[in-house]
């Protein structure tokens, strides 16, 4: 007969909307074990394994910290209430805890407060501080108070243990997604073996408990800042076409998502089940026009990112490194994909770029037969880029009606460079490589280009001023690392693109809304972000959007971080950010000169 011999969830804490799939481990008649799912429309031997869902009704139910969602909450701060936040928004695990937190926590309510400003009209309710026996207790003030509990805060209800009576059934199946209903409550798995033929369970109940269901975090929105343009630039601006949207985002692959190497984040908030929904929570909530993101997981791709944004009214292309690795499942790598509303773009052509066939090409023509193994040795790194040439559906009527039978072009290359800090030659050699198929491209055709992607490559390498500046310095230090002379002369390595690098708009423009915040998370000296990659063990910026400033105006630039606010919990990924990277945001105009 058929036996349940183990159950498993790999992260005991339930997050609101990520799904819990345990490991079911089962027993067959002839002794061996199967983790394959045996339901009653395919039983073995005439049984089959039955898994119900229950929250705990029994005990009370429990607020949970804002800043340690694993911690039940002691207080609430009465401000939040007053602005109407979500309850999770205000709640705290102690008086230090709403202490630490209380210079990041006023932003939110300087964020609200904003949003209050602009629609006057709402009415004016009285603000409560509700404990966990459901009493409430009326707050007055704000700021530091002299109760003992700092920055206007109340404190809530003790929070009793759990009991284990009553169970109200949630969910049939092997897999649940909590909902808000469950947060401060205690989930139950049970899993019996039925008899097919009668339908009785003939098994006792094997059961697992979790921990209390928990909010998803959600961090402050990041909002556009629009770019304060001087006065020859506006006029550009009001000549130009109608504007639209790119994202840039490494999301970090489950593959690389380890403990050994995020020791910092949460077990549970590492879980790809937790993060895929974050990212695709954040992902959607940018609403770019063009996403291009990076560290995509092959299986990923195929089952979750493709169909979810496919919902959402995207086409999608993919072109993944060319060596897969074994996950304990599936073979998989990670790839660059981007995407495109499809209600405003058309696919006019596709350009898969892989650097290990420029390889095979350079030690064929270029490098002594001696030479060939070393340089196919060090060349041969599996990195890709992809590149895609889009036709623009929505014009103003002003434009086509002047430009009768002229259709707008746009491409858009996407690329995740090397990463060993030690092959300083490859990334310059793959920098090089892919701005000289860009080359072909903008010579056949007068067309905007953004080269978006992970570079790994900080502001003032070489790979970087090559993009920026469209050449190296022969002295520049990192050309000495060139063990093949593949680098040599330093004459080759240059292109006549214009390009630009689009956050550099927080320190050319001058100031304006937001600006001064912006500019202080800008490194002045380079015209690039501080960081746009946060770890434990590092932090700069590895991520950038390049445009070609002739035929493209940079409209408004999605906020950066501050790194203050990201320490709070040691570096990315986080709880609340699902990468080690921070995603790049520009809104662009296409000038009219560019109508082909």
């Amino acid at each position: 007969m058929l036996h349940v011999l183990r159950v498993h969830l790999p992260s005991d804490i339930p997050i609101v909307g990520c799904e819990l799939s345990p490991y079911v481990l089962l027993r067959r008649p002839d002794s061996s074990s199967t983790t394959d799912d045996v339901t009653e429309n395919s039983p073995l031997d005439g049984y089959f394994l039955r898994c119900r869902w229950y929250r705990s009704q029994g005990d009370k139910r429990v607020a949970v910290c804002s800043v340690h969602p694993t911690e039940p909450a002691t207080l609430q701060c009465l401000e939040c209430s007053k602005l109407k936040l979500p309850g999770n928004k205000s709640y705290h695990c102690s008086s230090q805890c709403f202490k630490d937190s209380w210079k990041l926590h006023r932003a939110i309510h300087a964020y609200a407060a904003s949003i209050i400003r602009d629609n006057p009209n709402e009415d004016d309710e009285p603000f409560y501080c509700f404990n966990s026996t459901g009493s409430a207790v009326v707050g007055k003030g704000t700021g530091p108070s002299n109760t003992g509990h700092p920055n206007g805060s109340s404190i809530l209800g003790s929070t009793d243990q759990v009991g284990v009576e009553p169970w109200y059934e949630v969910g049939q199946g092997k897999t649940y997604t909590p909902t808000v209903d469950d947060v401060g409550h205690v989930l139950k798995l049970e899993c019996v073996i039925v008899d097919a033929a009668v339908g009785s369970i003939v098994t006792p109940a094997k059961t697992l408990l979790t921990a209390r269901v928990i909010p998803a975090p959600s961090p402050t929105p990041r909002c556009m800042i629009p770019v304060n343009l001087p006065n020859g630039l506006a006029t550009e601006m009001s000549g130009s076409v109608g504007a639209f949207t790119v994202l840039s985002y490494n999301v970090l692959a489950d593959l690389y998502a380890t403990s050994e190497l995020y020791s910092y984040c949460p077990p549970w908030a590492l879980s790809w089940s937790y993060r895929r929904q974050n990212l695709l929570r954040e992902i959607s909530g940018y609403r770019a026009d063009i996403i291009c993101l990076q560290e995509v997981q092959s299986d990923h791709y195929l089952d979750f990112f493709a169909p979810e944004l496919e919902k959402l009214g995207y086409t999608a292309v993919y072109k993944k490194k060319t060596a897969e690795v074994y996950t304990g499942t599936v073979y998989a790598i990670d790839g660059c994909a981007t995407f495109f509303r499809r209600d405003r773009f058309a696919l006019v052509k596709k350009y898969e770029v892989e650097f290990n066939k420029a390889a095979q090409s350079l030690s064929e023509v270029l490098v002594p037969p001696f030479q060939k193994k070393a340089t196919l040795s060090r060349l041969l790194k599996d990195n890709v880029a992809l590149i895609v040439v889009l036709e623009v559906k929505e014009m103003s009527q002003g434009t086509e009606a002047s430009n009768p039978g002229k259709r707008q072009l746009l491409c858009v290359a996407n690329t995740h460079l090397n990463a060993n800090p030690e092959l300083k030659d490859v990334k310059l050699w793959q920098v090089n490589t892919l701005l000289k198929g860009l080359e072909k491209i903008a010579a056949s055709a007068d067309i905007p280009m953004l080269v978006c992607g992970d570079f790994n490559s900080v502001p003032g390498s070489a790979p970087h001023l090559l993009l920026a500046t469209g050449r190296v310095d022969p002295s520049h230090p990192e050309l000495s690392t060139d063990p093949l002379g593949i680098l040599r002369p330093a004459s080759k390595l240059s292109h006549h693109l214009p390009l630009v690098s689009a956050y550099s708009a927080f320190v050319k423009v001058g100031a304006g809304p937001g600006f001064e915040q912006q500019q202080r998370r800008m490194d002045t000296s380079n015209k690039e972000p501080i960081f746009t990659n946060c770890t434990r063990d590092f932090l700069g910026t590895l991520d950038y959007i390049f445009y070609t400033a002739d035929s493209l105006l940079v409209e408004s630039l999605l906020e950066l971080l501050d790194e203050e606010s990201l320490r709070k919990d040691t570096a990315l990924p986080s709880p609340e950010w699902s990468s080690d990277h921070i995603a790049l945001l520009v809104k662009f105009r296409i000038k009219l000169r560019q109508l082909q």
